[in-house]
């Protein structure tokens, strides 16, 4: 993901600035190499939902919030973001889906840290659940306003979001074998 995200820019219209514009932009219609971004959204969404669900057996909840997360960011994929460039055509239609799209996957994710505070034994996790939810929510707020760096806010949601999430996935399958 980080390398696709920070690399495949490069490779984007000259006009596409990792700064300014989003990997939903990088995947965009008729943007090049679109497909790539978009087969990240797929990998991730999937691999949240598979990564998840045995640590999550016996909350149906958090079950059910991994799976709208994961499976709204694959059908990100197929529901693409308009081109960054006005000259290209697209289908505003499909645009729009994904907006919807994107903004569900930020709430079920954000709902997800939430709700995963309650079932994180020790303090310290509980208190850094609470705050990547913060974080997200406040980033989703801010991308919007500060728009000249609506990238970077968006990649650090990407990278704190998936990195808690490896995390927590990690810390389970410690205490799961004894390792402290």
């Amino acid at each position: 993901m980080l390398i696709v995200i920070f690399i495949l820019p490069i490779f984007s219209l000259e006009s596409y600035s990792l700064l300014k514009h989003t990997t939903s932009q990088l995947g965009g219609q008729n943007m090049p190499y679109a497909w790539i971004m978009n087969m990240v959204f797929i990998f991730l969404g999937l691999g949240s939902i598979l990564a998840s669900w045995n640590y999550l057996s016996g909350y149906f909840l958090h079950r059910i919030l991994i799976l709208i997360f994961g499976t709204v960011l694959v059908l990100t994929a197929f529901y693409s973001h308009a081109p960054i460039e006005n000259s290209i055509p697209y289908n505003i239609e499909e645009d729009k889906v994904h907006s919807y799209l994107a903004k569900i996957t930020g709430f079920s994710f954000t709902f997800f840290a939430i709700a995963m505070a309650f079932i994180i034994r020790d303090r310290t996790n509980i208190i850094i659940a609470i705050v990547v939810a913060i974080i997200d929510t406040l980033f989703s707020i801010i991308m919007f306003d500060i728009l000249e760096f609506t990238g970077i806010f968006q990649r650090a949601i990407f990278i704190l979001s998936f990195g808690w999430l490896i995390y927590v996935l990690v810390k389970r399958i410690e205490l799961k074998n004894g390792i402290q």
